[in-house]
């Protein structure tokens, strides 16, 4: 267990790594999007290319963040029924979902993906609006973003079954409240700090 938890740890640097790096991705799609409307709206002009790298990068935040999202715990996850399980329960409940789910559904969309990607590739498709990009590197974050998510999806396997057998923490405990939660209680007092100030 401890060689299988150090792979752990290098898979949960990597997806850390890709989440960071595509966090500066959405900030090149916002200066990429005002620069189109200002170049738009005081020269009359526009660039398709421009309008596509925008979702390309959009398209690769998504595609390739989903591993950080899951080593964060952010993703979609039904907290009403799970909260209800032990740690142990909510443990076995994310290990089954993993095998059954979450691994033929990698497999699944990087294998329907990788024919998408090579087509595009050898034949150099490109974009049908006129000055558009090539297609391929959007066609390929689908493989490439499921693989990312299953290889973290090795990772909290290892997580879960190293919690199961003692040798290593719950990683789905709730150690006080959530961002979301502390954001939203922080809008709360500001909001309730206003009321006051207006009164």
């Amino acid at each position: 267990m401890p060689f299988l938890l150090k792979i752990s740890r290098l898979i949960d640097a990597f997806s850390d790594f890709i989440g960071k790096l595509v966090m500066w991705f959405i900030l090149a799609t916002t200066l990429i999007s005002a620069g189109n409307a200002i170049v738009r709206k005081l020269f009359d002009s526009s660039s398709n290319a421009l309008l596509e790298i925008q979702w390309y990068l959009f398209a690769a935040v998504f595609m390739l963040g989903s591993g950080y999202a899951f080593l964060r715990n952010a993703h979609v996850r039904i907290d009403f029924i799970s909260s209800r399980f032990s740690a142990r329960g909510r443990n076995w409940v994310d290990i089954l979902g993993i095998l059954i789910f979450l691994f033929p559904l990698c497999y699944m969309m990087a294998t329907l993906g990788w024919p998408l990607f090579e087509r595009a590739w050898h034949t150099g498709e490109m974009s049908s609006n006129s000055g558009g990009l090539i297609r391929w590197p959007v066609y390929g974050l689908i493989p490439l973003g499921f693989l990312i998510l299953f290889v973290q999806g090795v990772s909290e396997l290892i997580k879960r079954v190293a919690f199961l057998t003692g040798h290593g923490p719950d990683v789905l405990a709730h150690d006080g409240p959530t961002d979301e939660e502390k954001l939203a209680q922080q809008l709360l007092e500001e909001a309730q700090a206003r009321l006051k100030g207006a009164q």
